[in-house]
């Protein structure tokens, strides 16, 4: 079962989309990913589940991830990220999404700092068991 939202025109011959499939390349089939490049995939959600699981008890609702294409920072809670990237993983690439409506950024934290955290809770249990 995906966690993507599931397309209202999906299968209706009205699809006002309809038209856009040769516009957007979609007929050229994706190169499916790299052995490299599923492996960062497969990494990146390992490391998702474990920033979960330390941040979301924090009031953390997901990661905030700054677009080099459009200079904005877009929000992404941990069921949408997850999704992302498992489509990632099943069809090379991402489906558009809707973006979070008004978001609070205090709820959202970089994947920097999420890796940064977790490699502190990391250390800070070695030096307790050692």
């Amino acid at each position: 079962m995906t966690e993507d939202p599931r397309d209202p025109f999906s299968g209706d011959p009205a699809d006002p989309a309809a038209d856009f499939g040769d516009a957007l390349g979609e007929e050229e089939a994706l190169e499916p990913l790299s052995p490299e490049e599923r492996e960062d995939v497969l990494a990146d959600l390992a490391d998702l589940e474990v920033y979960q699981a330390l941040l979301e008890p924090q009031d953390v609702r997901g990661l905030v991830v700054d677009c080099e294409d459009c200079r904005i920072s877009h929000y992404f809670g941990w069921a949408l990220l997850r999704g992302n990237l498992r489509q990632l993983l099943d069809a090379g690439q991402t489906t558009v999404h809707e973006p979070a409506y008004d978001p609070d950024p205090t709820h959202y934290v970089s994947w920097e700092y999420a890796r940064g955290y977790a490699d502190g809770v990391q250390d800070t249990e070695a030096q307790r068991d050692s």
